[in-house]
C-alpha cells in the first residue's frame, strides 16, 4: 500500500489546485449530488493561509484534501471540500482528513462553532464519531457569504425557496461549550493537584 502523508498545506501545494478542483467536480457528478464549486484560486488561497489539509503520496500523487472557512466574525468555522482521489479510496484515507482538518479547526479556533452541511452519508458517520449533532440550519451561521457560496450549488434553488432554513444537505455542528474534557487520574493537571494536596496534609 502506498504511503500517504496527511498535512497541513502551504504555498508549495498549490499546484494541486487544479487537481482538487477537478476531483471535487468529478465526485459531484457521479453521487449526482449538489455541491459548491470552488475555482484553483481559491483553493490555492487556503493554502497560503494555512487553512487546508492536503494528502500527499510519497511518490508526489494528490490523494486528498479539506479546507476551513470562517464566518460570522470567526464565531463559526466550516469544514469544507473534503474529497479522496479515486485511486486511493477505501483505505481509510477520508477519515485521516478529516481529523486533521477537525484538529486544525480547533487549533486556529477553539472557540468557535465548527459546523458541516452534505449530502453523504459517510461524511455524516465521521463528523457523529468526532462529537457532531445534527441541527436545523437556523443553528448554523446566518453570514449571508456563507450561503452565497451555495450558489454553484444544483440545488441552491431548493435552499433559496426555503430561505436558507433547508435544502437537501443535513446540517451538522460541533459546539466546544457542549464538550468539557474529563481528565484521567494519571492527566499530569491531575498529578499535580494531588501532590499538591498531599503536601499540605503533610504541613497540617
Amino acid at each position: 500500500m502506498t504511503e500517504i502523508d496527511v498535512i497541513v498545506a502551504d504555498a508549495s501545494h498549490a499546484a494541486y489546485a487544479d487537481d482538487i478542483c477537478n476531483e471535487i467536480l468529478l465526485s459531484a457528478r457521479e453521487r449526482g449530488t449538489g455541491i459548491a464549486r470552488r475555482t484553483p484560486e481559491y483553493i490555492t488561497e487556503k493554502m497560503q493561509a494555512g487553512k487546508a489539509v492536503i494528502a500527499v503520496s510519497k511518490d508526489g500523487r494528490f490523494a486528498g484534501f479539506s479546507y476551513i472557512e470562517t464566518w460570522g466574525g470567526k464565531e463559526y468555522v466550516a469544514n469544507s471540500g473534503l474529497i479522496v482521489a479515486h485511486e486511493f479510496r477505501g483505505i481509510g484515507l477520508a477519515m485521516r482528513i478529516k481529523r486533521r482538518i477537525f484538529q486544525l479547526s480547533r487549533e486556529k479556533f477553539p472557540n468557535a462553532k465548527i459546523f458541516s452541511i452534505t449530502t453523504g452519508a459517510a461524511v455524516m458517520k465521521m463528523n457523529y464519531e468526532l462529537g457532531f449533532r445534527p441541527v436545523t440550519f437556523a443553528a448554523l451561521t446566518d453570514d449571508p457569504e456563507f450561503w452565497k457560496g451555495c450558489q454553484g450549488c444544483r440545488n441552491y434553488q431548493i435552499l433559496e425557496s426555503n430561505e436558507h432554513r433547508m435544502c437537501l444537505c443535513t446540517g451538522l455542528l460541533y459546539d466546544p461549550a457542549e464538550h468539557i474534557e474529563v481528565l484521567s487520574p494519571a492527566h499530569p493537571e491531575i498529578a499535580n493537584l494531588k501532590d499538591g494536596e498531599q503536601k499540605r496534609n503533610n504541613n497540617e
